[in-house]
């Protein structure tokens, strides 16, 4: 610390003897620290047995390959009312085309949506309607109807129980993941 202190100083002293010469213009501010990626992935680089932790009140998803962190994402969880289950748990199936069959739209024969964001055990179907269920692609089931995949992400949690995350990210998980990898999902 004492070096950084005392390069820090010798530079502004330098920088204020510089001012003292004919037509000295005022140094730069120096720029702000660049902002640390808010996801990112180097797993494909590493080895080892696969593990996730899932943090909810932080909205991150940390991916392990034998107790080394191999990537991080945001994610957005359950929102108030549909939570995310928190315990410990393992991936119990992989689809990388998922289709949900609880919450979509219904639409007509030409696709145009008659009714958005529905709950099928819920919301009934209106006459000639399809369903047309929600998208969740690289879908990494964990426990019930609740697993991890792309989707949208707020900045906050918003989804009906799932883990959503970046479409990279969620890929990156998928490719890595086998059944049994288990996922620890804390508050």
């Amino acid at each position: 610390m004492p070096s950084t202190l005392s390069h820090g100083c010798s530079s502004l002293l330098a920088a204020a003897l510089l001012c003292l010469l004919p037509g000295c213009v005022e140094p730069m501010p120096p720029s702000p620290p660049v902002a640390v990626e808010e996801s990112f992935w180097n797993g494909d680089y590493m080895s080892g047995k696969p593990s996730i932790r899932i943090s909810l009140s932080q909205q991150r998803a940390f991916f392990y390959k034998d107790g080394q962190l191999a990537g991080m994402s945001r994610i957005s969880s359950g929102r108030e009312g549909l939570d995310t289950v928190t315990g410990k748990f393992k991936i119990i199936e992989k689809d990388i085309d998922h289709v949900s069959s609880l919450f979509g739209d219904y639409v007509d024969a030409n696709g145009n949506v008659i009714q958005k964001d529905v709950d099928t055990s819920k919301d009934p179907k209106p006459k000639g309607a399809i369903y047309d269920g929600a998208k969740m692609p690289y879908f990494m089931r964990i426990v019930g109807g609740t697993g991890m995949h792309e989707g949208y992400l707020p900045g906050y949690a918003a989804s009906h129980g799932c883990i959503r995350m970046p479409g990279f990210m969620a890929a990156a998980f998928f490719h890595a993941v086998e059944l049994g990898t288990p996922v620890s999902i804390e508050p």
